[in-house]
């Protein structure tokens, strides 16, 4: 390992991108040849989990190295405590030049108040416990559009310096809309469906799901994203100092509006089905079924952020955007690539590629994300690039999104704070087939009253490498799943072998065991 220059850190995230929608993860159709390059030049996980499949609460674990439960963002809605540790702060206080550029999604960015707790009086006791004093709702998209003069509060969650993007498709507001704004004084006619070229013959258009996008291929936001990040890395090359960029792309995530040529470069009539589809399933569990009796009785509800059980054809629609919005974004990282070497910081720059959480894309008929833990909304692509390290190796080892911070922090050289829950990965750069866990958790609490819950849904989900067992609050049923013998969970063996469920179930209990916070800090971190 060279030590002779500090290393710099470029960390590419994605927005709801399933790990076998790559190339180098074995799609046999999606053309990624940037992102597989990556991969053939570092360590690629087989086995990459999220803390949890929605977007703040395992944004918050990115950040901090602790799970959900722990460091308070549960669910959607919820600010980050702006006294949690993250490991950006740590790296900054180092002497690394920071940066966030595109979504963040750390704090709530919408006026709406989370709705759990129901009670405002409950939710006021709580911020008075838990919140260290500071501005909350900086990313609120009604006040970057109200307030000309709104901007960030620097330094955000230990970024120094934020080009933020608020929102997903191609109607995301911040700095991004006021960039667009000053390239075109006809900007807010680019987007959006009601400015949509039409497209007659995507279902997904009509419930707006999808929409073909008037905004050029050059002012979308991916193009945006890619354009900044390589401006901060050219600066902090100037500068002399090493830079950990976090550069997240708010694609793939719905509605899928793809640029351009993006739109039909894969059309919905020659993309494959995920085997799941039309599979026959045994013990379903009954929010799924509900979710096809509803489609089937044509009640699905389609037009919101939720889940819904989805035709043949949206399905293949779903598929195809989705893949065009990849390959737009792998475009990008091409792009970032080229730049690297371009500024000669190839040989110290780490490079990481992964995603905030997965999506159905057809799965079980299912499509965009919600609570059943099937593996294309939990298992999430994960390189690691190293120059100081030989690539091409992948690893069967059992991880999860809050094992980065920790990781990044033992490759810089810089100590880790109390309370980060993650595993240092750099071990499994020298040798791949070592094991770091024997268990993982999954957590998700959501908002929502549906699918025929009593309430809104909480459950948990462990993984052992063979096996998946899903907790349900509520209720007396659950899933368990053999991923060898069963690797497309069609088969809920929960009634079908006690024996099997009591052993994980004690596993489980085990694992949310260690899970619980050993820092001596109530809820945030000095």
């Amino acid at each position: 390992m060279d030590n002779s220059k500090p290393v710099n850190f470029l960390l590419i995230i994605t927005d709801q991108q399933r790990a076998d929608h790559l190339g180098c993860y074995g799609n046999g159709i999606l053309r990624t040849p940037n992102i597989d390059a990556l991969a053939a030049r570092g360590l690629r996980a087989d086995e990459f989990h999220v803390a949890s499949p929605i977007c703040q609460p395992n944004r918050g674990s990115l950040m901090t190295g602790r799970m959900p439960s722990v460091h308070g963002v549960r669910h959607n809605g919820i600010d980050l405590d702006l006294g949690a540790s993250t490991f950006v702060d740590v790296l900054r206080l180092a002497g690394y030049r920071t940066a966030l550029v595109g979504k963040s999604h750390l704090q709530n960015i919408t006026r709406n108040a989370a709705h759990w707790p129901p009670s405002p009086a409950d939710r006021l006791a709580r911020e008075a416990r838990v919140k260290t004093p500071g501005e909350y709702g900086q990313e609120q998209a009604e006040r970057w559009e109200e307030d000309p003069a709104h901007d960030m509060s620097l330094p955000y969650y230990g970024f120094e310096q934020v080009a933020l993007s608020i929102n997903h498709a191609d109607s995301q507001f911040g700095h991004y809309r006021r960039w667009l704004r000053a390239q075109r004084a006809d900007a807010d006619a680019l987007l959006g469906p009601e400015n949509a070229l039409h497209t007659p013959d995507y279902e997904l258009a009509k419930c707006h799901q999808a929409w073909r996008t008037r905004c050029p291929e050059e002012l979308y936001p991916t193009a945006w994203v890619t354009d900044q990040t390589i401006s901060i890395m050219r600066n902090s090359v100037s500068d002399g100092k090493p830079f950990f960029i976090q550069c997240s792309y708010p694609d793939p995530h719905h509605p899928f509006t793809p640029p351009g040529r993006y739109w039909d470069m894969y059309r919905p009539e020659d993309v494959e089905l995920p085997a799941s589809f039309h599979g026959a399933h045994r013990g379903a569990p009954p929010h799924l079924l509900a979710l096809h009796a509803q489609r089937d009785a044509g009640k699905a509800v389609k037009h919101t952020p939720a889940l819904f059980a989805c035709s043949e054809r949206e399905a293949r629609e779903a598929i195809a955007l989705n893949y065009g919005n990849i390959a737009c974004i792998d475009a990008g990282v091409g792009r970032l690539i080229a730049a690297i070497e371009q500024l000669g910081i190839g040989d110290n720059t780490v490079v990481i590629f992964t995603s905030d959480h997965g999506e159905y894309a057809g799965d079980h008929q299912l499509l965009l994300k919600g609570p059943i833990h099937y593996r294309g909304v939990t298992r999430v692509p994960f390189i690691w690039a190293d120059p100081d390290f030989a690539g091409g190796k992948t690893t069967p080892s059992l991880l999860q999104t809050t094992d980065i911070a920790p990781t990044v922090l033992e490759r810089a050289g810089v100590a880790a704070y109390n309370g980060i829950q993650g595993h240092s990965l750099s071990g499994l750069l020298v040798d791949p087939s070592r094991k770091v866990r024997d268990t993982l958790v999954i957590e998700e609490e959501g908002q929502r009253v549906y699918m025929g819950f009593p309430g809104r849904i909480r459950m948990r989900s462990l993984l052992d490498g063979r096996y998946r067992l899903s907790l349900y609050d509520g209720v007396e049923w659950g899933e368990l799943y053999d991923l060898r013998e069963d690797p497309h969970e069609l088969v809920n063996l929960w009634d079908e072998d006690r024996g099997l469920r009591r052993q994980l179930m004690e596993a489980f209990a085990y694992t949310v065991f260690a899970n619980s916070d050993t820092s001596p800090y109530p809820d945030t971190l000095a």
